[in-house]
């Protein structure tokens, strides 16, 4: 199908998740993505468990094509001009002021071509005390209060998937999706900023409501203890999860489902603010009852009695997922020279009909000549700039 954003142009310079994830995410959807990287090593997620097309990297790359390019060098700046003057977005997550020291200020870029979307991800925003830090995922997690909201203070340990670095990939796509759309209306260019530390913070509001509202300070167990969720260790070694959320028929369905009507009868769990209250001994009560049967049988009772639940599935687990399967959330692609490879198809669909078609992430430089004749370079030219180590 045709791509909502096709004939849409977008020069990416970015490394490893934060910005590489925007730019993949409007690839997705038609975007042409030309994706600048050092002539020598490339994006540094390529390396990540060795070689140069690692799981990190094929991740947050598909739909792209790779140019290198030495931005140091004079040559390497002219062709990055050329393609500004074409392009619709610049998509960068550099520190603020690497570009600036580049030679590409905001003017500067302005004038080249003043119908440019620059987009930016920093990890503190752009000017401020913290302006220069370096900000990876745990660095933004923790100063935007989410990771208090996972590490046990007894026990600090940081744990799970890359959260800040995602979420500000998905909020600068979001901003880029919404100036495309103005330019079309008034031929306003915008300047796009955000930041990890903020995005993490505007994903997950509710605390600071909370506290503000409450005065109620949120740790590990805040939300998972409002909302009733738990995870029970069955017989068979396996792990199941349910959520029982504010709805009485859960709880009422739960104790069904267990056959202890003993746990509905203790003071301690009658009313959904005692559950609460008492979080950790109803954990307890309900895990002695889970222990005692394999999670298939678990599934089945909890699903008879509309239990919301699930297993805990490992991501090896996750393929063979019969709903996973129907939905085909997974893709198969096949790389010239790195042969087969696995993507997550995108969650979106249009009209009952994913975006596509799918193309696997780059190896690095694969595209160089392709993007460099599109500017008009010759073979000659081309030629010199690889014997003067420019790409």
């Amino acid at each position: 199908m045709a791509g909502s954003l096709d004939g849409v142009r977008i020069v990416e310079l970015t490394t490893m998740i934060t910005g590489p994830l925007a730019g993949q995410l409007l690839a997705d959807l038609g975007a042409s993505v030309v994706k600048i990287e050092n002539r020598e090593t490339g994006d540094p997620f390529r390396n990540y468990h060795g070689g140069s097309y690692s799981g990190h990297f094929i991740a947050y790359n598909r739909n792209k094509q790779s140019l290198t390019l030495d931005l140091r060098a004079a040559r390497g700046k002219e062709i990055l001009t050329d393609l500004v003057k074409r392009a619709d977005v610049l998509i960068d997550n550099f520190r603020p002021g690497v570009l600036d020291r580049l030679g590409f200020t905001q003017e500067t870029l302005a004038t080249l071509n003043p119908r440019l979307i620059h987009a930016s991800i920093t990890g503190f925003g752009p000017d401020g005390p913290y302006r220069d830090r370096p900000s990876y995922d745990a660095v933004a997690q923790a100063l935007s209060g989410v990771l208090a909201q996972f590490v046990e203070p007894e026990a600090p340990q940081p744990s799970g998937p890359t959260l800040s670095d995602n979420i500000s990939g998905y909020y600068l796509a979001y901003g880029i999706l919404a100036a495309l759309f103005e330019r079309e209306r008034t031929g306003k260019a915008r300047r796009v900023e955000t930041s990890m530390l903020e995005a993490t913070m505007a994903f997950a509001p509710d605390a600071f409501i909370n506290h503000k509202r409450l005065g109620v300070d949120i740790g590990p167990l805040s939300r998972v203890s409002t909302s009733q969720s738990y995870a029970f260790r069955c017989s068979d070694g396996r792990l199941i999860a349910i959520h029982l959320s504010n709805q009485k028929k859960f709880w009422e369905g739960l104790i069904s489902a267990v056959e202890r009507p003993d746990i509905a009868a203790d003071p301690r769990f009658a009313a959904r603010d005692d559950r609460i209250k008492n979080y950790k001994e109803l954990g307890r009560a309900l895990a002695t009852t889970f222990a005692t049967r394999p999670r298939a049988e678990w599934a089945a009772r909890l699903e008879h009695e509309d239990v919301p639940y699930a297993p805990v599935l490992t991501p090896g687990e996750v393929f063979d997922d019969p709903q996973v399967r129907h939905r085909g959330t997974f893709c198969q692609l096949e790389h010239p020279q790195e042969g087969e490879v696995w993507v997550v198809n995108s969650p979106v669909s249009f009209d009952g009909r994913r975006p596509g078609p799918l193309a696997p992430p780059p190896v690095l430089g694969e595209h160089t000549e392709v993007v460099l004749r599109e500017l008009g370079l010759s073979a000659d030219e081309i030629k010199k700039l690889r014997n003067d180590k420019v790409i």
